[in-house]
């Protein structure tokens, strides 16, 4: 059985603080809030002495936003959900591997979510009794954030088959549905860097796990049939990347 689950609330607007110490204590009682803080340096003194498993923070507050605070945390030693106002900070909110990412006005089921979320990692903190590692990238349980204007989704980073830039916006497709998200390829790019995904066009970053056919006019088939163009300046790089994931006759690993 699960511990009570220990948290704080960091919010720099007391209104927020009882919406959300209420919207908790109604969805969750077994989450014990230890306080409330409107200032960052009351809050950082409890979690140098006080064992929390889970922060709710604002971003935008006075003198430190909520992602400066998080970087005096080097091995952030709890969970973290971002309750907050501004969408455009949730792929900041991802890198420092923020378990939720909830707008105001608070939503129920994206708070439940993002709890839940936290609940799932908090399970293996205490069984395993040491700090939450990400799981290594090529595993095929790692999920990735996507970010867009009501919050971020969760996928499995095997199931999406494909990035794809539409204007400023980038489209995730996945085998059985897409999501379009508010932030440029570039931002994606940089998130899956160190896994099996490799940018073959201006236009589209590929899971190479998921090609089925490549075609010598520079074309690769995706396995929802897609095609995708592979720029020449990256056809070698491409060839390259693929062949440390598969063997190909003829291809030198």
């Amino acid at each position: 059985m699960l511990p009570e689950i220990k948290c704080v609330i960091i919010d720099d607007e007391a209104k927020a603080i009882d919406l959300l110490h209420e919207r908790v204590k109604i969805l969750f009682p077994n989450i014990q809030i230890l306080g409330a803080f409107t200032e960052w340096k009351k809050a950082l003194e409890v979690l140098r002495t006080t064992k929390v498993d889970l922060v709710f923070m604002d971003i935008s507050m006075p003198e430190k936003n909520g992602m400066d605070f998080l970087k005096l945390f080097p091995e952030m030693p709890f969970q973290v959900i971002f309750v907050t106002a501004h969408s455009e900070y949730a792929m900041d909110a991802i890198k420092l591997s923020a378990v939720g990412y909830v707008l105001k006005p608070i939503d129920d089921y994206e708070l439940s979510f993002a709890v839940n979320k936290a609940i799932d990692r908090i399970k293996g903190v205490n069984q395993t009794q040491i700090p939450f590692i990400p799981e290594v990238a090529t595993s095929e349980n790692v999920k990735i954030g996507i970010p867009n204007l009501k919050g971020v989704d969760y996928l499995n980073i095997s199931d999406i088959l494909y990035f794809e830039s539409v204007n400023k916006y980038t489209k995730v497709v996945t085998q059985t549905y897409s999501i379009v998200s508010s932030y440029n390829l570039a931002e994606f790019k940089k998130l899956v860097d160190d896994m099996h995904f490799l940018q073959v066009h201006r236009s589209y970053i590929v899971n190479l796990s998921n090609i089925k056919r490549y075609e010598t006019s520079g074309v690769i088939i995706m396995d929802d049939n897609m095609q995708i163009p592979v720029s020449k300046t990256i056809r070698n790089e491409f060839i390259a990347a693929f062949s440390k994931i598969t063997r190909t006759a003829g291809l030198k690993k």
